[in-house]
């Protein structure tokens, strides 16, 4: 059991060899890694950290800038890729204190990891841990949410206090790693280590932890009221309903005084709240720890593949065994938990495709994971990194993670700063470990986590829920959801007395499902970033509008076997006056073969590249083939004349609907109806339509679902061909590769 080192942790705080009395072996900050619960393919490892020597933490900067007030919420998006550059102080424990040793200044989390190499030793441990474990020197520790301001094109409207901690990161030279199949435990460190020489004496001995009280009752109190929860609930569905997003993950804060060490607390909560990736760390000097009980993995890396397991999808546990399975086929058939875990599947395939080679990226696992009070929707995806990219990359493109953001992800992380209105700190932020050299990791994300802070007057708390709000959010169960989220946390804190709580606590399970799998492709054309300064393009160019999904399409056309190249349209050139003419000699410049306007928030005049080559096509100003994709097509039927507007039936996003077609064209081969997933609020009505298209329409509610030009290579479907769902999708991309430029 995990409690056995925990009671090992506590004896050798007890024998100087840990916290403040093991100052001679390294500093009194402590780190944990408690991997809690049963053994399962979830919960193999745990590392206790021994005391460190080098630490790097980074804080706000002064004199960061902040946007003039806008709302997202209502399409007012302020993009700036330009980052202001952050300090990570590097400092080293000597003569009892941490000593300030050089500075590392970088613009990005990557580049950051990647200057610590050269202060970090590269020889292996002597005694080699299990290959899934770090096998040389690393860095451990946390990053806050915040770093986001380092990941995003955005500024936040409320950032963190200058000075504020952002990211804490210690050098790990030695450890002990505890099997939780075997629950035996092994000492790794660096060869002569006199702290692991000692260890070896009181590992695999009986240190039983001590009896734990019950907490005393302290009241907290929140961050907003149930009605102004609601109210904020119905905004981001407002905004929904007009495009800007298909989910926003919002969350809710409880702050309180705490009446004992948080120590304790986490404690408590690996008896009560069991979770796979669990974590407790202390700075002293810093006067903060972190009390983390989370079921949820960010990123696992080995030196060839990216591994990341996003959870989306949530109800209680049972009293019962039949009340359990009722309440577990309840998830999922519901088509609300459904399609906002599929969105957030291939929000995931999106972000590791930044790293993955073509044609790599698979869905291995979809579950239902049970924990001590909630049950999950869990999907395990992975791909094989591209030629020189590496576990540090994937952190840069992934974090922070999509299950604790929404889609599309930067407009979601503006809205998400504008409704919460304070930082987020290290709630949603990730824990874990990172060996800079080979770029292997394995990081969590820090739901279900207390924020300790120590000042004159003793412990503090702060303790966060939430849940992705979509269009079919019922605004009172989702606050009710973030309550039950939380309970376990602030009863371990003393906020709630037990019997306040009415969730019943269980055993860890798992329950395998069936998976719905991406298309997959066989052959591995190129994906590249380009902007428009370059001379000329091979292959494909596809217009990105500051969507999520942008990747999987080039990913999807490039398995094809054809050569990508995405145009950034609203990092760089929203800013500029296009129409048809100057539109055209952008594309005629760079000659790609075909056109792809891709998906993005928002309405077609949001992205004004992308409606100015719809009206170039139109007016034969283009010859190659184009293709409008969501917002893509919906710019070409805006270019025709055509009205779009909210759908009349209302949003959908993440669910696959029924299309009948005329098996011709785009959908040559393709048996009607067929299913493709959509992600849309808004649609375009033929009101204007002079009979230029041949029109497909959604089989149950006769919305337009594809346009396709009788006379020019020109088409656009709303729906996502290129997503989970979208069983003929790639068919149908291929189709319209096959599409000749118009004479």
């Amino acid at each position: 059991m995990s409690l056995e080192l925990l009671g090992l942790q506590n004896h050798l705080r007890d024998e100087g060899l840990l916290g403040q009395n093991a100052v001679k072996y390294g500093g009194p900050d402590e780190i944990l890694f408690c991997s809690s619960g049963p053994y399962s393919h979830l919960a193999q490892f745990s590392i206790l950290c021994g005391p460190p020597k080098w630490r790097v933490k980074i804080v706000q900067p002064k004199d960061i800038v902040i946007p003039n007030s806008h709302s997202p919420l209502n399409g007012e998006i302020q993009v700036n890729p330009n980052k202001k550059k952050f300090t990570a102080i590097v400092e080293e424990w000597k003569h009892g204190c941490w000593y300030h040793s050089t500075s590392i200044f970088a613009q990005s989390i990557d580049e950051m990891l990647n200057k610590l190499r050269t202060l970090t030793p590269d020889a292996l441990f002597e005694n080699q841990p299990d290959s899934s474990l770090p096998q040389r020197p690393f860095w451990a520790g946390a990053l806050s949410y915040d770093m986001v301001q380092w990941t995003q094109p955005i500024y936040l409207q409320h950032p963190p206090d200058e000075e504020e901690l952002l990211t804490v990161l210690w050098l790990i030279e030695k450890m002990i790693v505890q099997d939780r199949k075997t629950e035996t435990m092994t000492v790794h460190s660096l060869i002569d280590d006199s702290w692991s020489a000692q260890i070896l004496d009181y590992v695999n001995k009986n240190h039983p932890l001590p009896e734990l009280e019950e907490p005393v009752f302290t009241q907290d109190s929140s961050s907003m009221t149930d009605t102004q929860h609601e109210r904020i609930i119905d905004d981001i569905r407002e905004s929904i309903r007009s495009g800007q997003m298909y989910q926003v993950n919002v969350g809710r804060w409880w702050d309180g005084e705490l009446n004992e060490h948080p120590r304790r607390i986490f404690q408590r909560l690996t008896i009560s709240n069991p979770a796979p990736f669990s974590a407790y760390i202390e700075a002293p000097d810093l006067n903060i720890s972190i009390v983390c009980s989370s079921p949820e993995s960010l990123l696992k890396c080995d030196e060839e593949n990216v591994f990341t397991s996003p959870i989306k999808g949530t109800r209680p546990r049972g009293t019962t065994d039949a009340e359990e399975l009722l309440l577990r086929n309840e998830m999922v058939e519901d088509e609300k938990e459904r399609s906002e875990h599929r969105m957030l599947v291939d929000l995931m395939r999106n972000d590791i495709a930044h790293v993955s080679k073509v044609g790599s990226i698979a869905i291995k696992r979809f579950d239902v994971e049970a924990y001590a009070q909630v049950q999950h929707l869990v999907s395990h995806l992975s791909g094989k990194f591209e030629d020189k990219m590496n576990g540090i990359d994937a952190i840069q493109n992934v974090f922070p993670g999509g299950s604790i953001t929404g889609c599309p992800r930067t407009v979601v992380c503006a809205a998400i700063d504008e409704v919460e209105k304070r930082p987020r700190s290290f709630w949603t932020g990730s824990l874990g470990w990172i060996d800079v050299h080979s770029g292997s990791c394995a990081l969590n994300i820090m739901i279900r986590t207390l924020i300790a802070k120590k000042t004159r007057y003793g412990w503090s708390g702060s303790i966060a829920a939430g849940g992705g709000i979509t269009i079919g959010s019922i605004p009172r169960a989702e606050v009710n959801e973030a309550k039950w989220k939380a309970a376990a946390l602030r009863r371990a804190c003393g906020w709630i007395e037990n019997n306040d709580s009415a969730l019943p606590t269980r055993k860890l399970t798992n329950h395998p499902l069936e998976i719905e799998e991406a298309p997959i492709t066989s052959a591995h054309g190129s994906v590249q970033f380009v902007h428009e300064s370059i001379p000329t393009i091979n292959g494909i160019l596809l217009i990105d509008n500051l969507d999520s999904f942008t990747l999987n399409i080039a990913h999807a056309v490039a398995g094809l076997g054809h050569d990508v190249s995405i145009l950034k349209a609203r990092d760089y050139l929203s800013g500029k006056p296009w129409n048809a003419d100057s539109a055209a000699k952008l594309v005629n410049r760079l000659k790609p073969s075909h056109v792809i306007l891709g998906p993005g928030p928002g309405k077609p005049e949001d992205s004004p590249l992308t409606l100015a080559i719809a009206k170039a096509s139109l007016q034969s100003l283009i010859p190659q083939p184009v293709m409008g994709i969501c917002l893509g097509h919906q710019a070409i039927g805006l270019a025709a004349g055509m009205t779009v507007a909210r759908s009349v039936h209302g949003p959908v996003h993440g669910v696959p609907r029924s299309c009948l077609h005329s098996d011709s064209g785009v959908f040559s081969g393709i048996r009607s109806p067929s299913m493709f997933t959509r992600y849309n609020s808004l649609s375009v009505s033929n009101v204007k339509d002079t009979g230029i298209f041949d029109i497909t329409y959604e089989e149950s509610t006769n919305e337009i679902m594809a346009l396709e030009h009788k006379s020019l290579p020109i088409c656009g479907v709303q729906f996502h061909p290129e997503s989970v769902g979208s069983k003929d999708g790639l068919k149908l991309l291929d189709n319209f590769l096959q599409f000749e430029a118009d004479a």
